[in-house]
Protein backbone atom coordinates (compact mmCIF):
# COMPACT_ATOMS: atom_id res chain seq x y z
CA UNK A 1 0.00 0.00 0.00
CA UNK A 2 2.87 2.02 1.17
CA UNK A 3 4.49 1.53 -2.50
CA UNK A 4 1.14 2.59 -4.43
CA UNK A 5 0.96 5.48 -2.37
CA UNK A 6 4.36 6.67 -3.59
CA UNK A 7 4.11 6.09 -6.70
CA UNK A 8 0.74 7.93 -7.53
CA UNK A 9 2.85 10.94 -4.95
CA UNK A 10 5.63 10.79 -7.70
CA UNK A 11 3.37 10.94 -10.73
CA UNK A 12 1.22 13.85 -9.52
CA UNK A 13 4.82 15.80 -9.02
CA UNK A 14 5.36 14.56 -11.91
CA UNK A 15 2.64 16.11 -13.67
CA UNK A 16 2.95 19.24 -11.63
CA UNK A 17 6.50 19.69 -12.67
CA UNK A 18 5.57 19.45 -16.46
CA UNK A 19 2.56 21.67 -16.11
CA UNK A 20 2.95 25.35 -17.59
CA UNK A 21 1.00 26.64 -14.33
CA UNK A 22 3.34 24.43 -11.65
CA UNK A 23 6.85 24.30 -11.99
CA UNK A 24 7.07 24.92 -16.16
CA UNK A 25 10.29 22.27 -16.34
CA UNK A 26 9.04 20.87 -19.32
CA UNK A 27 12.07 21.90 -21.32
CA UNK A 28 14.46 20.63 -18.81
CA UNK A 29 12.59 17.21 -18.41
CA UNK A 30 12.19 17.09 -22.50
CA UNK A 31 15.99 17.74 -22.53
CA UNK A 32 17.17 15.08 -19.78
CA UNK A 33 14.96 12.82 -21.18
CA UNK A 34 17.14 13.35 -24.68
CA UNK A 35 20.00 12.69 -22.86
CA UNK A 36 18.96 9.93 -21.04
CA UNK A 37 17.77 7.71 -24.05
CA UNK A 38 21.26 6.54 -25.66
CA UNK A 39 22.18 5.24 -21.81
CA UNK A 40 18.67 3.78 -20.90
CA UNK A 41 18.46 2.04 -24.41
CA UNK A 42 22.09 0.85 -23.29
CA UNK A 43 21.21 -0.47 -20.11
CA UNK A 44 17.90 -2.49 -21.28
CA UNK A 45 19.89 -4.04 -24.34
CA UNK A 46 22.27 -5.10 -21.40
CA UNK A 47 19.68 -6.38 -19.12
CA UNK A 48 18.23 -7.83 -22.98
CA UNK A 49 21.24 -9.80 -23.38
CA UNK A 50 21.40 -11.19 -19.75
CA UNK A 51 17.87 -12.87 -20.09
CA UNK A 52 18.59 -14.34 -23.02
CA UNK A 53 21.93 -16.34 -21.94
CA UNK A 54 20.17 -17.32 -19.13
CA UNK A 55 17.28 -18.69 -20.66
CA UNK A 56 19.99 -20.35 -23.00
CA UNK A 57 21.06 -21.77 -20.45
CA UNK A 58 17.65 -23.42 -19.10
CA UNK A 59 16.65 -24.65 -21.75
CA UNK A 60 19.85 -26.52 -21.78
CA UNK A 61 19.26 -27.77 -18.44
CA UNK A 62 16.30 -28.41 -18.98
CA UNK A 63 16.87 -30.73 -22.18
CA UNK A 64 19.59 -32.54 -19.92
CA UNK A 65 17.63 -33.19 -17.30
CA UNK A 66 14.73 -34.59 -20.08
CA UNK A 67 17.31 -36.88 -20.99
CA UNK A 68 18.41 -38.11 -17.86
CA UNK A 69 14.76 -38.89 -16.48
CA UNK A 70 14.56 -40.54 -19.83
CA UNK A 71 16.97 -42.58 -19.17
CA UNK A 72 16.77 -44.03 -15.60
CA UNK A 73 13.21 -44.70 -16.80
CA UNK A 74 14.73 -47.42 -19.20
CA UNK A 75 17.42 -48.65 -16.93
CA UNK A 76 14.27 -48.98 -14.49
CA UNK A 77 11.85 -51.09 -17.01
CA UNK A 78 14.91 -53.25 -17.77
Amino acid sequence: MFAILCGLVLMAFTVFAWMADGLNWSKEIISFLKGASPVIAAFVGLIAIFIGVADIKDKREAKREEEEARRAEEISKN
